[in-house]
C-alpha cells in the first residue's frame, strides 16, 4: 500500500512515526510505502535563527513562536516513544501552574497548569518552542521519506488510486491513500469536495492577532515564577509568557513529572483585535514594536515591562479557525489536525489535539486492515477503499464531537483577549476572582480535556463496532 502525506509539519511527521510503528505488515508482502510531500525545506541543519519564509512553512515553524503540549498530547507522545517524550520535554519546559491576573498587577487566581491526575507525581503541561518540538519529530523521519513539493491539487478517486498533481508540472503520483497534514489553508481538503469552485469551508479570521518572540530568561528570573504560565488581561487587549526551556544542568530536565530550575529562553505572546486580517508579507514591524510598547505601557506587571525593554517584533500572526467541516473524508483522502479543525490558541489544545488525531486514526485504520487481511487471501485498490471508509467513518465519530466542544470552550475565553470598556473589563476581573475560589469548577472542562485518554476511546468505539 502506498500513502501520501501532505504535510511535514507536526501532525505530518507524526503521522508517519505512528504509521511506522502500527500499521500491520502482511507475511510475505511489501512492505508499506510512505511519502511525505512538503512545499517548503524542512532541512534539521537549518537553524531557527538562519530560518526565513522559504525555508519554513505554516504548519511548523512560521506561525507563532511558542506553544503548549498538554499532558493528553505528552501521552500520546510516550506512547509512540519514551525517548521521544524525553527529547520534547528536554526541549521545553514543564510548568505546573497557570496565573491569571490583571493589567495591573494582581494576581486573580492560579490553578494547576493542565496537569494530569492520572499519575502520581502528576504529568504536566509542556511550554516549548514550536520550532523545537517539530524538530525533534523531524529528526526521527528519514530525510528521503520527504519530498519537497507544492502539491496544486489531489484528485479522490472512487474506483481507483488516488491522484497528487504538482505546481511545477512534474508528473502526478498516484496512492492508495491521502493524508492531509497541511494545515488551515489544506489543498487535500478541496479533494474531499470536488465539486465547488472554492472552498466551501475556507479558514475564519478571527479578528485577533498575535505578536510574540523569546527574550534572555534571565532579565526577567527575579519577576517569573518557576514552573508558571502567565496569563495576563485587560481591556485593550491580552499579554503571556513562559519560560521556554530548563537549566541544561536539571537532573530532571527530560521529565514531565518535575518542574526544573528554568534555562536561558522566556517566551512572550501579545494578542489584541484588529478588525482587518493583516497581510504579513506587509507589515511595518517597527510600527507593531511601537504600538506593542504603547498598548501595553500603563501595565503593571513587571516582567511585561521588561519585556517590553527589549522585545524585538518580527512578524505579526492572525488568528484562524476553521468551521465546522461535514466529512474529513474522501475515497481514501482523510484529513488530521487543522486541515481538520483549526483550533485557536487559546484552547491551549492545537498541537494535542493534532496528536490525538493521529494516534486514534492510525489504531482505527490498522485495526480495520487486519480485519480485511485476515478475511481475505489478497488485497485489492478496491478493498482498500473500503477500508478507508470504514476507517474513516469511526474516526470522525471519535473526533469531530470531542474537538467540538474544545472549539467551543476556547471561543468563550478567546473573549477575553478583545477589546473591551473599563466597566467590561473590571466585571471580568471581578468574575475570574470570584472563580478562584472555587478552582474545581474552572478546571472542570480543562480536566475533562487533559484526562481524556484517546486510546481507550478508540477502544471503545471498535468493541461497539464488533
Amino acid at each position: 500500500m502506498k500513502i501520501v502525506i501532505i504535510g511535514a509539519g507536526i501532525s505530518g511527521c507524526t503521522m508517519y512515526l505512528e504509521l511506522q510503528k502500527h500499521l500491520p505488515k502482511s507475511a510475505g508482502a511489501e512492505p508499506h510505502e510512505i511519502i511525505l510531500y512538503e512545499a517548503y525545506n524542512t532541512d534539521v541543519d537549518v537553524t531557527s535563527e538562519q530560518r526565513q519564509e522559504e525555508h519554513t512553512h505554516s504548519s511548523t515553524l512560521l506561525v507563532g513562536g511558542g506553544l503548549g503540549i498538554a499532558a493528553n498530547g505528552l501521552r500520546v507522545l510516550q506512547r509512540l516513544d519514551e525517548s521521544l517524550l524525553r527529547n520534547v520535554v528536554r526541549s521545553g519546559y514543564a510548568v505546573s501552574s497557570s496565573n491569571l491576573k490583571s493589567k495591573n498587577g494582581s494576581c486573580l487566581l492560579s490553578l494547576g497548569a493542565a496537569a494530569s491526575v492520572d499519575a502520581s507525581p502528576p504529568m504536566n503541561m509542556v511550554m516549548s518552542s514550536r520550532d523545537t518540538f517539530w524538530r525533534c519529530l523531524r529528526a526521527r523521519v528519514p530525510s528521503d521519506r520527504i519530498i519537497n513539493k507544492r502539491i496544486e491539487k489531489v484528485v479522490a478517486n472512487s474506483d481507483g488510486k488516488n491522484q497528487i498533481f504538482f505546481v511545477d508540472g512534474s508528473p502526478s503520483v498516484e496512492a492508495d491513500l491521502v493524508i492531509g497534514a497541511d494545515g488551515v489553508r489544506s489543498t487535500a481538503k478541496r479533494a474531499i469536495f470536488p465539486d465547488a469552485k472554492e472552498d466551501p469551508y475556507p479558514p475564519h479570521y478571527e479578528g485577533l492577532v498575535g505578536v510574540g518572540g523569546f527574550i534572555p530568561a534571565s532579565e526577567v528570573k527575579d519577576v517569573v515564577d518557576k514552573g508558571s504560565v502567565n496569563f495576563i488581561f485587560g481591556g485593550n487587549g491580552f499579554f503571556g509568557y513562559f519560560f521556554s526551556n530548563s537549566a541544561e544542568d536539571a537532573p530532571d530536565r527530560d521529565s514531565p513529572y518535575h518542574i526544573c530550575e528554568p534555562g536561558d529562553s522566556l517566551a512572550w505572546w501579545s494578542t489584541y483585535e484588529i478588525d482587518e486580517c493583516p497581510d504579513h508579507k506587509n507589515i511595518d514591524t517597527e510600527d507593531v514594536t511601537r504600538q506593542l510598547r504603547e498598548r501595553h505601557a500603563e501595565w503593571k506587571d513587571p516582567a511585561i515591562q521588561k519585556i517590553l525593554g527589549s522585545l524585538e517584533v518580527k512578524s505579526m500572526y492572525p488568528t484562524w479557525t476553521s468551521p465546522p467541516i461535514p466529512t474529513w473524508e474522501r475515497d481514501g483522502v482523510i484529513l488530521v489536525g487543522d486541515a481538520a479543525h483549526a483550533l485557536p490558541p487559546s484552547s491551549g489544545q492545537g498541537s494535542s489535539q493534532a496528536l490525538e488525531d493521529v494516534e486514534s486514526l492510525t489504531l482505527i485504520l490498522s485495526h480495520h486492515l487486519r480485519n480485511e487481511v485476515a478475511s481475505e487471501d489478497s488485497t485489492s485498490v478496491t478493498d482498500y477503499k473500503g477500508v478507508f471508509k470504514a476507517a474513516a467513518k469511526d474516526y470522525m465519530a471519535l473526533r469531530q464531537p470531542h474537538v467540538t466542544q474544545i472549539l467551543e470552550t476556547a471561543r468563550e475565553s478567546q473573549n477575553r483577549k478583545r477589546e473591551m470598556g473599563v466597566i467590561q473589563e473590571y466585571m471580568m476581573y471581578g468574575f475570574l476572582k470570584i472563580m478562584g475560589f472555587f478552582p474545581s469548577l474552572m478546571t472542570k472542562k480543562l480536566r475533562s480535556v487533559v484526562e481524556y485518554n484517546v486510546v481507550d476511546h478508540v477502544a471503545d468505539i471498535l468493541t461497539k463496532e464488533n
